[in-house]
């Protein structure tokens, strides 16, 4: 044995000592607080989960709060794995080392690290070690405490207000961007919790759930949560095949172009025309150009319901390609681009890609000066709900694959049903995922035939409403 593996189990055994030292002892009442608002940001953040994977699980109590179907728990301490085995005889708990622990062959849905990296011999070996236990679709769930509150944390260890840790790993956002790329992952969403150290009535509630959101206040947040997914694990196909939903409401004039441009991608490329109950003779355009092709690659529907987000998910219901696009049938966007979307998903370097108009000068007359304003507006807004940064929402163009189309699906009832476009819909939900969000720049096309569906302020407050109903949903949960 090197001598840096002896410090490595001298490390271990001190480090197990302290944690067994601490099994029967009851937990202060700043932590006890502390730890409370940590278990309703995990069950929030996590939702619900078939199998679940705690590396330094403690009693068990945040892995029995989160209630998946399989949950597996893994300590150092052999006392509060007793003690986890004992009060949660459901779940499947190991005392071992999370750099080294050997579970079998399983994979997780999510991976939870709950205040453990500042705790670790080698931050980097044990993110390494855990990918073994990761599938493409697997979320690492962790959170890393702030040194700015450590000498205040200290004067509360001596009067066992909280729990004493030996001492700790200082690891700030930037070292965990770092040590994240070095161990083969991908931060998908960052942010702060925590702002009351005690449980006062109204004011935790006001620190924590609301002013630790902020700008400012967050600076001061006790801990930093971090999202993060595994890369080169991708069990997709190599030429995924592609559904392309056109939603095409007083359109007639475009159909032909569009046809003509669409280009050919992956396996197989479907193009779904869903017609919105047009005034002029969109649907007749659209029966007469698909009459000579291909019945598998070309479909005509009606459309259900009202509003491009009916009409989207009317397509995406009847779809059949690994991937789903969305192309709006007014030609604003160049259906040339949509092979740059489908290389963002099939070659992993994203999740849900999302088109952004607002890099590349645009036409003359394809966007008004205040839809302008409200398209940068709800960006700023977006990017600050979502964690990650969002240029354009109202692009129409967003591209995603299907199994996470359905996952998005299921959850829409808790999200709400009134966003007309299918915009939001879809940006709610690929966050509630934890997707991986890039963004393409496209050059915006100026209209050249018919009129924009958009009512600019109507819609307008609409939106603006569903950011505040995000708001409440999303960030101040």
């Amino acid at each position: 044995m090197t001598r840096l593996e002896q410090e490595h189990q001298t490390y271990l055994r001190n480090r197990s000592g302290h944690w067994d030292a601490l099994a029967d002892r009851p937990i202060g009442a700043l932590s006890r607080h502390y730890r409370q608002r940590l278990a309703d940001v995990y069950s929030h953040a996590v939702g619900s989960c078939e199998r679940i994977l705690e590396l330094g699980c403690g009693r068990g109590d945040l892995l029995a709060k989160l209630e998946p179907e399989l949950g597996v728990g893994v300590d150092l301490s052999n006392r509060m794995i007793d003690e986890a085995r004992a009060r949660y005889p459901s779940f499947q708990f190991h005392c071992a080392d999370a750099q080294d622990c050997d579970l079998g062959d399983v994979t997780f849905d999510v991976i939870i690290l709950s205040d453990l990296l500042n705790d670790l011999w080698d931050v980097q070996a044990t993110l390494v070690h855990i990918r073994r236990y990761c599938h493409a679709g697997t979320r690492i769930v962790f959170n890393v405490q702030s040194h700015l509150w450590e000498y205040f944390r200290r004067l509360a260890e001596k009067r066992q207000w909280v729990t004493p840790n030996l001492p700790q790993n200082w690891l700030t956002p930037t070292d965990m961007d770092n040590l994240v790329t070095l161990s083969g992952y991908e931060l998908v969403q960052r942010w702060q919790e925590v702002l009351c150290p005690a449980d006062i009535p109204l004011l935790a509630t006001l620190l924590d759930r609301f002013l630790v959101k902020l700008p400012f206040f967050r600076i001061a947040a006790l801990t930093n949560f971090y999202v993060i997914r595994p890369l080169g694990l991708s069990p997709k196909p190599c030429m995924p095949s592609v559904s392309v939903v056109v939603p095409a409401r007083n359109e007639a004039g475009h159909i032909g172009e569009i046809l003509s441009r669409i280009p050919k991608m992956g396996s197989r490329t479907e193009v779904i025309f869903v017609e919105g109950n047009s005034s002029d003779n969109t649907f007749e355009t659209i029966q007469q150009a698909l009459a000579d092709l291909p019945r598998d690659n070309y479909r005509l529907i009606r459309q259900p319901g009202k509003g491009k987000g009916d009409a989207v998910r009317a397509g995406f219901e009847i779809a059949t390609g690994d991937i789903l696009m969305i192309l709006d049938a007014d030609m604003t966007v160049p259906p040339e681009d949509l092979p740059r979307f489908y290389d963002i998903l099939a070659n992993d370097l994203g999740e849900f890609a999302n088109g952004v108009r607002l890099v590349y000068p645009m036409q003359d007359r394809a966007m008004r000066f205040f839809n302008l304003l409200g398209n940068k507006f709800f960006s700023w807004a977006f990017s600050w709900l979502l964690g990650q940064a969002i240029r354009d929402t109202l692009c129409g163009t967003k591209v995603l694959w299907a199994n996470d189309y359905r996952r998005i699906a299921d959850q829409r009832s808790d999200l709400g049903e009134f966003d007309p476009f299918g915009d939001f819909d879809l940006l709610f939900g690929a966050c509630r995922c934890h997707l991986k969000i890039m963004e393409i720049p496209i050059r915006y096309q100026a209209r050249r035939y018919g009129e924009t569906n958009i009512r600019r302020w109507a819609h307008g407050w609409l939106l603006l409403r569903m950011v505040v109903f995000a708001a409440r949903l999303l960030k101040f949960k």
